[in-house]
C-alpha cells in the first residue's frame, strides 16, 4: 500500500474512535526511515490503546505490515509502526510533554500540506 492511501486510511481509523487533535507530518525529506508521523490525542488509557487497536486491525484489513505496537501497557503514549508511517497516540499532557510537532521542526502550513483533502 502507498504511503498517501495508508495515511488516509490511518486518519480515517483514529477519527472513528474520535481521536482529537490529529496532526500529519511530512518527514520524507527529514529522515529515509519513515514517510510521515501522524500524532493524535486521546482522553484516557482506554481510549489510547482503542486507537492504537483499530489502526492496528484497519491496516491488517487491507494488508498493510505493522510492524510493531509500543507502550500499551500504560497507555499514557502509544506508537503504532507501520514503516512508512509512524502513529503516535498520546494523552494530552504527555503530548504537550514531549511536543513531537516542534521536535519535527514543521511549520503549521506543512503539517496541513499533508493531510489528504
Amino acid at each position: 500500500m502507498d504511503t498517501p492511501a495508508l495515511q488516509k486510511l490511518v486518519v480515517a481509523a483514529l477519527e472513528e474512535i474520535k481521536a482529537r487533535d490529529i496532526e500529519v507530518i511530512d518527514t520524507s525529506r527529514n529522515t529515509p526511515l519513515f514517510d510521515r508521523i501522524i500524532v493524535a490525542s486521546a482522553d484516557s488509557n482506554r481510549q489510547t490503546r482503542a486507537l492504537a487497536r483499530n489502526v492496528h486491525d484497519k491496516a491488517r484489513e487491507v494488508g498493510a505490515d505493522v510492524l510493531s505496537i509500543e507502550g500499551e501497557e500504560t497507555g499514557e503514549w502509544v506508537l503504532v509502526d507501520l514503516g512508512s508511517i509512524v502513529v503516535h497516540i498520546m494523552q494530552p499532557a504527555v503530548r504537550s510533554h514531549y511536543r513531537l510537532e516542534e521536535l519535527w521542526n514543521t511549520a503549521p502550513a506543512a503539517r496541513k500540506a499533508a493531510r489528504p483533502e
